[in-house]
Parts: C-alpha cells; structure tokens; sequence
C-alpha cells in the first residue's frame, strides 16, 4: 500500500469520511466542507491516537505485527511500521500487486 492508501484506510478506521467533491470531511461530526487527513505514515502523534481506538487485545496483536529488527520493536517503532502493523491487526492491510 501507499502512504496516501495507508492514511486513507487509518482515517476511515478512526470514523472519518470522504466527502464526494474530493478530501475528506472534517471530523467535527459535520458532513460540510472539507478538511484533509492526518498523516499517519509520518507523524507518531497521529499514530497514538489512532492507536488509542484500539481495544487491549487488539493493541497488543499490534505490537507483536510491528516489523523490527530491534528487542525493543514497539517502543522504537516508526510511524510507518506502527500504521502497517495497525492495518494488519484489522485485516486492512492490501499487498501490492
């Protein structure tokens, strides 16, 4: 997947919609204007709250699909291998090809 894809899938986990003339609607719960998504692919801040929607048991299956080479994978995980990982748990995530 893209980061556009991947941050596309996060926003409409998390409850955000598309708005049919391109964007996205903003997330004050208003299906008027247009507003655009956060950036999960790079931004941990928006990770962690994405996170956050979450239940424990899922949390957990996350941080063991983070993809590391390090023992402590989670805690040093980019906002890239965080949102791959948050897509995986949920069965979101799509192979190329």
């Amino acid at each position: 997947m893209t980061d556009d894809q991947i941050n596309a899938a996060i926003a409409e986990v998390c409850g955000r919609r598309r708005n049919p003339n391109g964007g996205w609607y903003p997330d004050n719960g208003f299906k008027v204007g247009t507003q655009g998504i956060p950036n999960y692919c790079a931004d941990l801040n928006a990770m962690h709250q994405a996170e956050w929607s979450l239940p424990d048991d899922q949390l957990w299956r996350m941080a063991r699909n983070i993809e590391c080479n390090d023992e402590q994978w989670y805690f040093r995980a980019t906002a890239r291998q965080r949102a791959e990982a948050f897509l995986r748990t949920l069965g979101k995530w799509e192979d190329a090809g």
